[in-house]
């Protein structure tokens, strides 16, 4: 995984607004590399501050780090005792629909 990659991720991921959620795969999709979601979930891992990483979940709908829950609480998403987003189909953002 080159910086160009993480640099394409960190720049789609700022773009998902407040109350949204897009998937790794997604992400991975909008940059151009479809079957490289892990590579994304990677990238996340440690990415700049200002990158809302808490709004990139599994395609399930599940979050896949536990600690986001609280941030996107404060955004209004409802995550369920399932660490599930509730409604995630409605509050899903695809970047190559929605860009």
């Amino acid at each position: 995984m080159n910086d160009l990659f993480k640099q394409q991720v960190y720049e789609v991921t700022r773009l998902i607004p407040k109350g949204r959620v897009s998937t790794y795969g997604a992400i991975a999709k909008a940059v151009g590399y479809p079957k490289h979601s892990r590579h994304v979930g990677n990238a996340m891992g440690n990415c700049p501050k200002d990158v809302p990483a808490h709004r990139v979940i599994s395609s399930s709908g599940k979050l896949s780090v536990p600690s986001f829950r609280e941030r996107l609480e404060k955004e209004n998403v409802v995550v369920q005792e399932n660490w599930k987003v509730k409604d995630f189909k409605t509050l899903f953002w695809d970047p190559l629909e929605e860009l």
